[in-house]
């Protein structure tokens, strides 16, 4: 089964729903895992598709932004949440939908990449 009908399999949720959900998650992803997003496209498949299907989260605001900076990884974590619940509201999914989300995803990416890709992507979704 590939990724997007297991989401909505297991979530009841529609096709766009699944895709821009993924899609943002993956955007999250590529930011923050720069060079090593590759290895997770390498396994991965339609991740550009995926990206581009996901609705703007939402810039995190500039007093947030900087509290990220002073805070360090906390701050910056919540800032990530608030910017996929906004994407995530956007496709009609509540922000609980976010942390059902992940573990389909990693688990996929565990399916295709091993431990490795899991991993990888659970650093910055986790």
């Amino acid at each position: 089964m590939d990724l997007l009908d297991e989401l909505k399999n297991n979530l009841g949720i529609n096709d766009e729903q699944a895709k821009g959900g993924t899609g943002l998650l993956l955007k999250l992803a590529k930011e923050k895992l720069g060079g090593d997003f590759s290895k997770v496209t390498d396994v991965i498949p339609d991740t550009d598709d995926m990206m581009k299907a996901a609705p703007e989260s939402g810039a995190v605001s500039g007093l947030l932004k900087s509290a990220t900076h002073v805070l360090g990884g906390s701050a910056e974590k919540f800032g990530d949440i608030a910017a996929l619940s906004s994407g995530f509201s956007k496709l009609g999914l509540n922000k609980e939908m976010v942390d059902k989300f992940i573990p389909i995803v990693l688990n996929y990416a565990q399916s295709k990449g091993g431990d490795t890709i899991k991993n990888l992507m659970g650093k910055v979704l986790q």
